[in-house]
Formats: C-alpha cells, sequence, structure tokens
C-alpha cells in the first residue's frame, strides 16, 4: 500500500483523485472511485447550466440539483464510506451557479453527520480563486485549486487553497492559454509554495503515478483514465475512443472557458484551426460548435461532431476495465516500479 499526505488527509486508500469532467455527469463514476478507495468527485459545469438533466420531481436549480446528487452519492457510499467531492470551475460567467453550489455542498455537509465525514473536498479551477475564499472556508471542505502556472499557484495559496493541483497541459478537457507540461510545472510549483501539490496531465498508471511522487507531488489527478473504465458515465463510443487513440491524436481548441484538449475528429480539428485563427475570432463559432458536440457526446451521436474531451495520455490506455480493477493495477505497478528502482540503484 502507497500512503502518502495525500491518504492521510483523506482518508482513502489511494493517492488517486477522480477528476471532475463537466459538463458531462460523473456521478456513477465518483461512488465507484470513492468505494473502490480513492477521491471521487461530482462534476457540477452540467449541473449548474442545467446541461444535464434533473431527474423528474428534482427542482431544476442548481442548488437543489447538487443537493439531491451529493444525497444519491452519499447513499451509495455509505457502506463502503467512500470519500469524495464536488468538482466546481469558478469562471465569471459561472457567478451565480458558483454560489449556488458551494452553499449546496455545505448545507449537504452541516445538515448529514455522515455527509460531514466523507464529503471532503472541493476542488475549483478555471477561474479566479480569491473571490471565494469565504464562502468555501464556510463549507468546511479542504480547498483543493487547479493551477497550470507558478503565478496562479501562488494566487491559490495566496487565496487559502489547502493543496494546488499542478495541471500540466498534456491533460485532456481545459488547459492554460501557454504551454507549460507537467514534468516541468510540476517541480516548480512544488518547489513556489508551502501548501501540498498533486500532479495532473498525463497520468494514467502506476509508473506515472511514482513519477509525481518522486518529484514531489502527493498524488495524483487523472481524467482521460478514469474515462475508458466500465462505470464511467461516458457513452461507449467515447469510452472506445479514448482506447484507439494514439499519444499523437489529441489537440487544443476553442472552448467555453478557455483552450481544451480534445481527442481528433473533425470537431476537433474545427476547433483546433479556429484557436490558432485567435481565441476571441473564433470564439462565437468554437462555442457553437462546443455546445452541439456536447449533446452529440451526451446521446451518442455522430463521433465525427461528439466533443472528446481527452488528453495524451490516451496513448498509454488500451483497456476499459473496472474502476476497482484500474486502482489496484495502479498501486500493483507502483509497487513494482518503485521496488525496480530500488534494485537499478543497488538499495
Amino acid at each position: 500500500m502507497i500512503q502518502t499526505k495525500l491518504t492521510d488527509m483523506l482518508g482513502t486508500r489511494y493517492p488517486v483523485i477522480q477528476a471532475g469532467m463537466g459538463p458531462w455527469n460523473t456521478d456513477k463514476l465518483c461512488v465507484a472511485a470513492a468505494n473502490a478507495g480513492a477521491l471521487g468527485m461530482i462534476s457540477t459545469v452540467g449541473i449548474g447550466y442545467l446541461w444535464t438533466r434533473p431527474e423528474e420531481g428534482t427542482p431544476a436549480t442548481p442548488y437543489d440539483f447538487l443537493r439531491s446528487i451529493i444525497a444519491r452519492v452519499g447513499d451509495a457510499t455509505k457502506e463502503k464510506q467512500g470519500i469524495f467531492g464536488c468538482n466546481i470551475p469558478l469562471a465569471i460567467e459561472f457567478k451565480e451557479q458558483v454560489e449556488g453550489m458551494i452553499k449546496a455542498t455545505g448545507d449537504a455537509r452541516n445538515e448529514d453527520p455522515d455527509l460531514k465525514e466523507r464529503l471532503k473536498v472541493i476542488i475549483t479551477s478555471a477561474g479566479n480563486p480569491t473571490p471565494w475564499t469565504e464562502a468555501i472556508k464556510e463549507t468546511g471542505c479542504y480547498w483543493f485549486h487547479v493551477a497550470p502556472s507558478v503565478y496562479h499557484a501562488l494566487k491559490a495559496e495566496k487565496a487559502g487553497a489547502d493543496v494546488i493541483i499542478a495541471s500540466g497541459r498534456e491533460g485532456g478537457g481545459h488547459v492554460a492559454f501557454e504551454p507549460i507540461h507537467t514534468m516541468v510545472l510540476l517541480p516548480q510549483v512544488i518547489n513556489a509554495v508551502k501548501v501540498p501539490v498533486v500532479g495532473a496531465g498525463g497520468f494514467a498508471d502506476g509508473s506515472s503515478l511514482v513519477a509525481a511522487l518522486s518529484l514531489g507531488a502527493i498524488g495524483i489527478q487523472m481524467g482521460t483514465r478514469f474515462i475508458a473504465t466500465k462505470e464511467s458515465d461516458f457513452h461507449d463510443l467515447w469510452k472506445n475512443k479514448v482506447v484507439e487513440t494514439s499519444e499523437m491524436d489529441s489537440m487544443v481548441g476553442i472552448s467555453i472557458f478557455g483552450p481544451a484538449r480534445y481527442l481528433k475528429n473533425d470537431v476537433a480539428v474545427r476547433l483546433h484551426e479556429l484557436f490558432k485563427g485567435g481565441f476571441e475570432q473564433g470564439y462565437e463559432e468554437g462555442v457553437m460548435l462546443e455546445t452541439k458536440g456536447i449533446a452529440l457526446s451526451i446521446e451518442g451521436g455522430d463521433p465525427a461532431w461528439s466533443i472528446y474531451f481527452g488528453g495524451e495520455a490516451a496513448g498509454r490506455i488500451d483497456s476499459i476495465i473496472s474502476v476497482q480493477e484500474l486502482l489496484e493495477g495502479i498501486e500493483e505497478q507502483a509497487e513494482a516500479t518503485i521496488r525496480d528502482l530500488q534494485l537499478n540503484l543497488g538499495a
């Protein structure tokens, strides 16, 4: 068993975070990850914009909708005492929804003693953390903030984040405008801040977990690898796309909150072309294509024009397995990698 400051802090078995990947549902994936011993995360972008449809009878406000999802995830993880949290982007366009969803997370904890022990984390990204310090701290959750640069990491630390997630540009989904990749970014952030750091972007297996730990991280966050699992909420077309994709077949294009990395298909190529032509100039068409592509990906529509977020790590993913198998395999490979290192170093 590999224990780190992250597992000690959260009470998880594995130093692994299942990334929030909105606007798609990750409710089932969150349950599977939490029950298997990782930190499971509920994605909230779709909840905030109501792209994710509430069940019949659920009040259609982001606050009430998230409360209902937290309740369901809480019930489904209660037996195994799974640890989970909520991923909330802080984009200025999302301000009203952010307020409601932070409050929903805090209220759920405060009204249920069991959830107070297990709903432990809010992960924020895609926006300025400073205005949200008081609201997040009031929830009682640990606050993790995703940072694509040393500048953003220092800003999050100053705002009061408990953990920085240093996210390199090879990761899937939303990425920075500047192409700073994990092998450079992660040690720089670790050296710059005093709070613990988690690595994100390019992590998919046990050997990459060991790489992150050797650089000084306390764990890893994975998105693309969790998509290609049996329990994930994503359509089979997307899961198979991850398995079929090489390390060369992802590209950065326009997205609603900034640039994002997509698995290559016709819509990804067009979003990439628009991005190269200038973010502001291509934004309107890009968001239109992304919005349509999101709907297609949820429905399992035309694979050429469906939006498939995904990172370069897809090139190392060749199977669709259960979350339990994934995490057990990561632990086994990580332990073997450490043993091999000791042998190679003559320890």
